[in-house]
């Protein structure tokens, strides 16, 4: 069977939870870390589906990496390959599709609430009880494409999902674990500082790490659903079984 690409920005950026939950499905899977000089591949036909991680770069810059990914991102949609984004990796399929990337409303570092839709598709994506609290890092958003249909919102930033068909786009970090969040917070720097000082919706370290107990196990079981959902539809989906 094709193995799954994930698409990897920068060496912080790894797919984390989302590597845990691949191994547990023993599914296989490739990365390509353009962090690590790699370039990314120039053909999406080798691979059952797509997941493109975040990274502190803008979905605007002129980067190598962020336009190979657009491509995959459109030859995955033309040929119903299952897409799936993370932050950038969310706006990275936006732009793919014609959409906008914009400076967030506010920006968002932390764990904040999302406020999902009253539509069947929140169910299939999200889960019956999915988490209301959910691992942000950003400072830019993303429009909502022609034809997909908006998922989730929150007060700071009123786009914070979209699907469309088999592919789904998210503004938040719902691939987080444990390891990944404490290594996010242990370097501060002037943006994020000065983020601190003037909106509600930029936390500290240690109100991050203290958001660690009380929400990864409902966020992780979310991701759970969300990563089942997005491979129902490859020649995964006879291999994948409920976590124990």
């Amino acid at each position: 069977m094709q193995p799954i690409l994930i698409l990897q920005h920068q060496a912080p950026e790894h797919p984390a939870y989302l590597e845990t939950w691949l191994k547990r499905q023993q599914i296989a899977y490739e990365i390509r870390n353009a962090g690590a000089g790699q370039e990314f591949p120039a053909s999406i036909e080798p691979y059952a589906a797509l997941a493109v991680m975040g990274g502190g770069m803008s979905a605007n810059d002129a980067l190598l990496s962020n336009r190979q990914a657009e491509i995959l991102i459109l030859q995955a949609v033309l040929k119903n390959i299952p897409v799936i984004g993370h932050c950038l990796g969310g706006q990275l399929m936006t732009r793919a599709l014609g959409g906008t990337i914009t400076s967030s409303p506010e920006p968002e570092i932390g764990w904040q609430h999302i406020d999902y839709e009253n539509n069947a598709l929140v169910e299939h994506w999200f889960g019956p009880s999915p988490t209301p609290t959910v691992i942000h890092w950003h400072y830019e958003t993303f429009s909502i494409p022609d034809g997909a249909v908006r998922l989730a919102g929150s007060p700071a930033c009123p786009n914070q999902a979209w699907a469309l068909g088999p592919h789904l786009a998210m503004q938040f970090h719902i691939e987080m674990d444990e390891r990944k969040t404490q290594s996010w917070v242990q370097e501060d720097d002037a943006n994020w500082a000065a983020a601190r000082s003037k909106y509600q919706s930029v936390q500290d370290k240690d109100t991050i790490l203290a958001g660690i107990q009380p929400y990864m196990l409902q966020h992780q079981s979310t991701a759970e659903h969300i990563y089942r959902a997005w491979l129902n539809n490859t020649l995964w989906a006879d291999r994948l079984q409920e976590d124990k």
